[in-house]
């Protein structure tokens, strides 16, 4: 057994939830482990799409527009009936943060850009092929031991806190007695991951063929790939099921021959809607699917683990460097469980939409909405009740006063910076505390400019017409973008809260 250094933050868990945490940890200064038992990225593309707001979220960390290069932006989505003629055809619109709405990827190569950020990191230690064994909290600090799988030796290390982005079957949460409640879907789904050989019509396109038959989501992913998946009926066996002969069985009933793609791998899985009881235990925390397991029908999963590490890190960062309480962390779950719950909600509508095997519902289903898309405005109102929800937390870290601004996300246009240049707002912003106000500098800003927090006048159309609509002419924002506080221009500025010092959050490395 050999004792290692002790560490601010311990990430357990390398996939996109963990590795993001550890570019956001390592940016801002901290001194972080990360501890993953595989050997290398997991080569199964899981994860098929993203959002504008996790693209924002990988931006703060300067690796947005390297990703950007592997993504496949702003596709078309059909819901196709048992013909193929569509009854629902849509595409994402933007809600203003900066980046494509609607992102296809590949998932190994998001992981491999993620830990490549990782590495500019020399404050970020990783640890590969080595397995959490025990995460065990001792008064200010948590004991960790880990299994060098590659020599069957044991190390101990410590830490200040714990971010566990270890999985759906999280062994952490399981040491540490949390509940991960909710239900598992009976029926079972064919997932194929091809290599595209030769391109065909519509090979460029989200289709969800809702055929009562044979439900199948006809999915492409960017970099030469493309995914189908669809329900085993009860009378298939499963290893029947993933032999080449049967894939090309449906395959061949979508139009899609041998030259069109060859086949690279082939699994079996069951959707899953659970939640963990808690997220924070003590001075552990988990994220990602380890907090909360939801269907993949509007291609969430990875985006919500995603959006817990920007929630979390800048709140640990606060009060590792004593700028912040500790209770500030008891918002991590009041803000994002709501969120990740109506996600979820927006998941399982989704599905009901497409997995409908009564052909007279699915009959009907196909009439009404054929009908409803006509109707001038229903695809906003389709985006509204099936898309993500509106970057907003209701109830957390916010000032006291129920200003209607507060809790929104800024929306991020190019604004013209101090060099004359047209740059992304986070990039001006760079991850701290800022007032940013559009006329006079706001009653009561200066409790906050003498903390440290900037005060930034702004004239660019768009986003004082959004503040505008939110009856706001001042704003607070939060390290992640969140708007803390709010005020008419007649109005004063909440004060800061007791106990934070903003100035010292944010990018410090």
């Amino acid at each position: 057994m050999t004792v290692e250094q002790c560490y601010d933050v311990a990430v357990v868990g390398y996939g996109p939830t963990g590795a993001t945490a550890a570019n956001l940890l390592g940016q801002l200064g901290l001194k972080v482990l990360v501890i993953e038992r595989d050997a290398d990225v997991y080569n199964r593309a899981r994860a098929i799409s993203t959002d504008e707001e996790v693209m924002r979220i990988w931006q703060s960390v300067g690796l947005a527009d390297r990703l950007q290069r592997d993504m496949l932006p702003d596709r078309p989505t059909a819901f196709v009936d048992a013909d193929g003629v569509p009854f629902i055809e849509m595409k994402i619109a933007a809600r203003g943060a900066g980046h494509p709405p609607q992102q296809f990827i590949y998932q190994p190569a998001v992981d491999h850009v993620l830990r490549d950020g990782v590495a500019r990191f020399s404050n970020v230690g990783v640890l590969i092929e080595h397995e959490c064994l025990r995460v065990l909290p001792k008064g200010d600090q948590v004991e960790l031991m880990a299994a060098d799988l590659r020599t069957d030796t044991f190390k101990r290390f410590r830490a200040s806190y714990v971010i566990a982005a270890d999985g759906g079957s999280s062994p952490t949460r399981g040491q540490l007695g949390v509940g991960y409640t909710g239900r598992t879907y009976g029926e079972r789904w064919v997932v194929i991951d091809t290599k595209v050989l030769k391109e065909w019509d519509a090979h460029d396109r989200l289709r969800f063929h809702c055929n009562p038959s044979r439900p199948t989501v006809d999915c492409p992913t960017p970099l030469g790939h493309h995914r189908w998946e669809y329900p085993a009926r009860d009378c298939e066996d499963e290893q029947e099921l993933l032999r080449d002969e049967a894939i090309w069985q449906v395959l061949h009933d979508q139009g899609i021959t041998e030259e069109h793609v060859k086949i690279l791998r082939a699994v079996i899985y069951r959707h899953h809607v659970r939640v963990a009881d808690r997220w924070r235990v003590g001075r552990v925390f988990l994220a990602g699917d380890a907090a909360h397991a939801m269907p993949p029908w509007i291609g969430q999963g990875m985006s919500a683990g995603v959006r817990d590490a920007a929630n979390l890190c800048w709140k640990l960062a606060a009060v590792i460097n004593g700028s912040a309480p500790d209770s500030l962390l008891d918002s991590y779950q009041t803000e994002r469980k709501p969120h990740v719950t109506e996600v979820t909600r927006r998941a399982c509508i989704g599905g009901r939409i497409i997995t409908e095997h009564n052909r007279f519902a699915a009959a009907v289903r196909n009439r009404a909405l054929r009908a409803l898309t006509r109707i001038p405005g229903a695809q906003s109102v389709l985006q509204k009740v099936m898309w993500i929800p509106d970057a907003r937390y209701r109830d957390g870290f916010f000032a006291a006063s129920k200003h209607r601004a507060v809790g929104w996300q800024i929306p991020q246009p190019r604004i013209t910076d101090a060099a004359g240049d047209a740059v992304r707002l986070d990039d001006v912003l760079g991850g701290r505390w800022t007032i940013l106000h559009t006329g006079a500098a706001p009653g009561g800003a200066s409790a906050w400019t003498e903390l440290g927090v900037p005060a930034l006048r702004i004239d660019e159309p768009t986003l004082v017409r959004w503040l505008r609509r939110k009856n706001a002419d001042a704003v607070v924002l939060r390290p992640d973008g969140f708007i803390y506080a709010a005020a008419e221009s007649e109005q004063m500025l909440p004060e800061p809260p007791t106990g934070l010092i903003p100035a010292t959050i944010g990018v410090t490395a």
